[in-house]
């Protein structure tokens, strides 16, 4: 029963994001919040299932970014070539930073990587190739092995569209895994699961470079929907933004990130003209008031509700 509700809720979503571009709603508008999605998604990964809480996941969002920002303008890569290197980019700095990171856990992991993500962020300033304050801009579509234009919104759309269906779909295989129970175990009680056998350094740097490399894809993904790559890319404040899209929607849920990444990526377009920078102070307002009062997220929180219901 339950997994026919979800199959059913899932088929509608599909449909609609099938037929919301052809219904009028504005495909950069969607594609943005697919990006976000991924990198949300890859961030609940990390820190939903595996209770290592980043600071500075921006990074490899970022340096994908950049790198196939370049690789696209300035030696007119192919937009899947420069997609992969971009997101391999991000799994070695992945890598680096996990193997100084995960020595440490709680608030002293956290503040490594915020530490790290901000050497990375003047690395990206001062580099001769990242266009320092402007950034890169003007970057190119290109097309799909020469088959699929990519220039038009609406391919570009359905492109998108199937990555991130894709990605979800990896993530859940990977939460339901035997690798995914392992991780789980550690997030609850680490010591244990070390007593039992696992190596939990291990494990966390494998989370820890597949989050990175997500992120990373996200980061190409955006470049390419709007065409620049910018130091907001990989701002402290771009790290906060996904904390706040996996808290609202649901850490540890599968949905919880994508509607999170939704409600905020919409509250940024609704409100950026009208209040300015005083869209900032309200999306955190209303984080606040959310975690104060759904403490497990929207979605969480939902599925805690179905639970009880369906054991009363």
């Amino acid at each position: 029963m339950h997994m026919t509700r979800n199959t059913t809720f899932y088929s509608i979503l599909l449909l609609l994001a099938l037929l919301a571009p052809w219904a009028g709603v504005y495909p950069i508008f969607l594609m943005t919040i697919f990006c976000y999605a991924i990198f949300a998604c890859a961030f609940n990964l990390m820190l939903g299932y595996s209770g290592m809480l980043s600071f500075g996941h921006a990074a490899y969002f970022g340096v994908s970014s950049y790198i196939t920002a370049w690789l696209l303008t300035s030696y007119a890569w192919s937009t899947p070539s420069a997609i992969l290197v971009g997101a391999l980019s991000s799994t070695l700095l992945g890598l680096l930073i996990g193997l100084i990171a995960i020595r440490r856990s709680g608030i002293y992991f956290a503040m490594i990587t915020l530490a790290l993500s901000q050497l990375v962020y003047f690395v990206c300033l001062e580099a001769p190739f990242t266009g320092g304050e402007n950034g890169i801009q003007g970057v190119p579509r290109g097309d799909l092995f020469g088959l699929i234009s990519l220039g038009d919104d609406l391919s570009m759309y359905y492109f998108v569209l199937i990555v991130f269906i894709l990605v979800y779909l990896f993530i859940q295989r990977i939460v339901n895994s035997p690798f995914g129970q392992v991780l789980k175990a550690i997030r609850e009680n680490e010591p244990r699961a070390s007593s039992l056998g696992y190596f939990a350094d291990h494990q966390k740097l494998l989370v820890f470079i597949l989050s990175s490399t997500l992120a990373g894809l996200a980061g190409s993904l955006k470049t390419l929907v709007l065409g620049f790559a910018t130091l907001s890319d990989v701002l402290q404040s771009t790290s906060g933004e996904v904390i706040l899209m996996t808290m609202l929607g649901g850490a540890g849920t599968f949905f919880g990130p994508v509607l999170g990444s939704a409600i905020v990526v919409a509250l940024q377009n609704l409100l950026s003209d009208r209040v300015g920078s005083w869209v900032t102070v309200i999306i955190g307002a209303i984080f606040v008031i959310c975690v104060m009062a759904f403490r497990r997220g929207i979605v969480g929180e939902w599925l805690a509700f179905m639970d009880r219901k369906r054991h009363d």
